[in-house]
């Protein structure tokens, strides 16, 4: 695998190049790797300890039958999020989990939350004991029912979706890079 990018061509400062090539762009991959993967681990460990709880969630999305799918997930998304860490069959893994990605970036973009957190009786209430039950700031963004505060979630799932879809889609076509499993031990990648 070729790297991305050019070796010490067209540098203001040729002298950094070797520091570059053989440091500072190897530990960018392995930092994304890192993040795609460690991110990937931390969304799948709950769906690992609970394999079959996404069952009807993965049907209603069309994926049937539920109980072979919801397991699969898990799997794809804790163990791929390990292999993507350190690099092994980065590729493939990294493929697949970009497909997933892409299906949750689609199903938030698809399903916003909605306009209102609160129903009216709700904020009638938070202005009768909200002072008790909640903070200044937290009275603050429930003011307008929650649309703010849903708005905001509403763009970070599908802003972090979108990254992480994009992250896995950078490994899918570039590898582990040059401090990985594949690269180092093995030796060989797809």
């Amino acid at each position: 695998m070729s790297n991305p990018l050019p070796e010490n061509q067209n540098l203001f400062l040729p002298f950094l190049g070797p520091f570059y090539e053989k440091f500072a762009q190897p530990l960018g991959w392995v930092l994304l790797r890192v993040f795609i993967g460690g991110a990937l681990i931390l969304e799948g460990w709950p769906k690992i300890q609970a394999p079959l709880a996404q069952t009807g969630f993965v049907e209603s999305l069309g994926f049937f039958p539920g109980w072979f799918w919801s397991p699969l997930l898990a799997v794809m998304q804790f163990f791929g999020g390990i292999c993507i860490v350190v690099g092994l069959f980065t590729r493939p893994i990294a493929l697949a989990n970009a497909v997933m990605l892409a299906i949750t970036y689609w199903f938030h973009a698809a399903n916003p939350y909605g306009p209102m957190f609160l129903t009216p009786e709700g904020i009638e209430a938070l202005k009768t004991s909200g002072e008790t039950l909640f903070t200044p700031q937290g009275l603050r963004r429930l003011a307008d029912g929650g649309a703010a505060f849903l708005t905001q979630v509403q763009h970070k799932a599908e802003f972090l979706s979108a990254i992480w879809t994009v992250g896995a889609l950078f490994f899918a076509a570039w590898g582990g890079g040059p401090w990985s499993v594949d690269r180092n031990i093995i030796k060989r990648h797809f």
